[in-house]
């Protein structure tokens, strides 16, 4: 039986747990990468000025945009296998957010993949953040350097303007709630 590559979950994630399960029993496995994401307490602005994250997703169409990103890493770089955790509900700063961990015979592909399917997530995969601070809670916006990260990778992010899609961080309110109406529940 082969474990899932994708987890959207409110409990937080054990890194030595998740890459022990992404690697167990392959001999193959020369390097693991990962990638370990955290609430920070601030978004362009003074310390301890966010005091809570609160992460939302589109069940469904989340997990299929993420294995369709793990297939295109698969596609790229010579992997054995990836895993992706991320996590929703109200977050504190420190608290993890997500983890990306990718396996190889060679660090550098392992290395390139991991960083490729992180960029992809940032820009691609249907989640929406609000921030609480001081003056309230707002969501936050996509940043024109996540674009451009995945730019470099020969992929354009559009801004929602290419595809059907929508994009980590690149919701307002208003847009997320019409989403979270119209998901089955």
């Amino acid at each position: 039986m082969t474990t899932p590559r994708v987890y959207i979950q409110f409990d937080d994630f054990n890194l030595t747990d998740e890459v022990g399960l992404l690697r167990a029993q392959d001999e193959r496995v020369g390097a693991v990468c990962s990638f370990v994401g955290t609430v920070r307490d601030r978004n362009a602005g003074a310390a301890g000025e966010v005091s809570t994250l609160e992460l939302e997703h589109y069940p469904g169409m989340t997990e299929k945009s993420i294995e369709a990103m793990i297939d295109a890493a698969h596609q790229r770089f010579d992997i054995f296998n990836a895993r992706v955790i991320h996590r929703i509900g109200v977050l504190q700063p420190l608290d993890q957010i997500v983890l990306v961990a990718v396996t190889s015979a060679h660090r550098g592909e392992s290395f390139k993949a991991c960083e490729f399917l992180m960029d992809y997530l940032k820009t691609q995969a249907p989640f929406w953040k609000k921030e609480t601070t001081p003056d309230g809670a707002k969501w936050v916006d996509a940043r024109v350097s996540d674009d451009a990260a995945l730019a470099r990778w020969g992929l354009d992010a559009a801004n929602g303007t290419n595809h059907g899609g929508v994009h980590h961080n690149d919701v307002h309110h208003s847009d997320a709630d019409a989403a979270a109406k119209a998901a089955p529940g």
